[in-house]
């Protein structure tokens, strides 16, 4: 049985915008401005944050499971609002622990184990079924550029944020901390209960009910959805092209400063100008994309091989910038590499909206769940990867500024990976949901051991 629903215009699109702003806002609250209370305030080790956010990483292998309860229910929204009361008071335990670590440092430590894990739940289930949201009621024209106009609002939710509870911190107590997150956490469920009100009808959780489908458990749905071969090819490029992506942000001010002698100051500037251009590339993709008169999955791959291989290109000027030194256009490097990164996670994401409706029906939450954890993964190893592999490699090759050079080589032929991967990845676009499922996958890129 095929469902039919209204797809959103610019201002639902906006509404679910800030959604993930909201969603957003809690979240760079406990991995920024906590992460600096723990290492500066409370004199611990830099490892204890890492590993929190590890933790809050780890938990979201979850989201194939809140993808299937989201396609059982047939609504979303319940999904999301929920999702997000279990991160707002993750938020908050989190502060709380922190608060207790300055009295009793191991009780502070297993509460904020149990506030991350919250964290990473929260976000999984809010965050999946956003995603799945957009995948069933967007215009397939509009795909790329609500993905675009979905998380620019989200990364303004972590500047707005950032800066307004950094105003508020000072002069700094805990008890304030408390109430900055507690204060955070309110605001971001207001908007959120808010925006989502109304806007997905509940008569489409009868159509479900009304499906007629077997009901099948998490574990064979998963199998299900796996056995399509474009799901397996498009979750190994997710995870290889999201671990390049990663792997950088932990390193790239380090080597700004080693191999170019910047200050501090300059390199937060470098950062600056990199999320500038991840911006503006954003933005081109969605634009252009949302003008073209005949949009379709195939131009959107385009986009996410040529991002890749720019990425990748950005990424051997890097290398090369750390062989030549100071007469490199370093800056400029870093600018492309930020406009390359956003056009193909802008594309990728509006591919993977589009994905997620074609093959069995009604398993939309569960490829977007696959998805996630595999995004998840890549980012909870990509900074562990990337400042481990720079470490080894100054010790075996003795040069600081050569180690960071012979990591971005490897993002470098990553990021090539990844637009080999996507390339192949050849859906058909003709496909509709009543269509059976061995239609729809194309011929294996990558074997599982399995027939498609």
């Amino acid at each position: 049985m095929t469902q039919h629903f209204t797809t959103l215009n610019w201002f639902g699109i906006a509404r679910l915008g800030l959604v993930q702003a909201s969603l957003g806002a809690v979240v760079v609250l406990t991995t920024s401005v906590l992460n600096r209370v723990m290492v500066i305030e409370l004199a611990l080790p830099a490892l204890l944050p890492g590993l929190l956010v590890a933790m809050h990483y780890l938990v979201q292998f979850i989201r194939p499971r809140m993808g299937f309860g989201s396609d059982r229910s047939g609504r979303s929204t319940p999904w999301i609002q929920g999702g997000m009361l279990v991160l707002a008071s993750g938020g908050v335990l989190a502060a709380g622990a922190v608060a207790l670590m300055s009295r009793d440092v191991s009780s502070g430590i297993g509460l904020a184990f149990i506030a991350f894990m919250m964290i990473g739940l929260g976000v999984s289930a809010s965050g999946t079924a956003l995603l799945v949201l957009l995948a069933k009621r967007v215009d397939e024209k509009r795909k790329a550029a609500a993905a675009s106009c979905v998380w620019l609002m989200m990364i303004f939710g972590f500047a707005m944020t950032a800066g307004i509870s950094g105003k508020l911190l000072d002069p700094f107590s805990f008890e304030r901390l408390i109430m900055v997150s507690l204060g955070v956490s309110c605001i971001a469920l207001a908007i959120s209960f808010i925006a989502l009100h109304g806007l997905e009808p509940k008569s489409l959780a009868q159509t479900a009910q009304n499906a007629n489908e077997p009901k099948l458990r998490f574990k064979e749905a998963l199998a299900e959805v796996w056995q399509e071969s474009r799901v397996r090819r498009f979750t190994v490029f997710v995870f290889i092209s999201m671990l390049a992506y990663s792997s950088q942000d932990l390193i790239l001010e380090p080597f700004a400063g080693t191999a170019f002698g910047l200050t501090p100051g300059e390199t937060t500037s470098l950062s600056g100008l990199q999320h500038a251009g991840v911006l503006c590339g954003m933005l081109l993709c969605g634009f252009i994309t949302s003008r073209s008169k005949n949009p379709n999955l195939s131009s959107l791959r385009i986009w996410t091989v040529g991002g890749c291989i720019a990425s990748s290109l950005a990424m051997l000027s890097l290398v090369m910038s750390g062989l030549v030194g100071p007469g490199w256009p370093f800056f400029s490097t870093v600018f492309i590499l930020g406009v390359s990164n956003g056009a193909f996670s802008i594309a990728a994401i509006g591919s993977m909206m589009q994905f997620a409706g074609m093959g069995k029906e009604r398993r939309e939450g569960v490829r977007m769940g696959v998805w996630g954890a595999a995004q998840a993964i890549a980012f909870g190893l990509g900074g562990i990867l990337g400042t481990g592999a720079s470490d080894l490699a100054r010790y075996v090759l003795g040069d600081p500024v050569t180690a960071y050079a012979s990591v971005f080589f490897v993002e470098a032929i990553l990021f090539m990976a990844a637009a080999i991967l996507s390339f192949y990845i050849r859906p058909n676009e003709r496909i509709t949901k009543t269509q059976p499922v061995e239609s729809s996958i194309p011929r294996p890129f990558i074997s599982h051991g399995g027939s498609s």
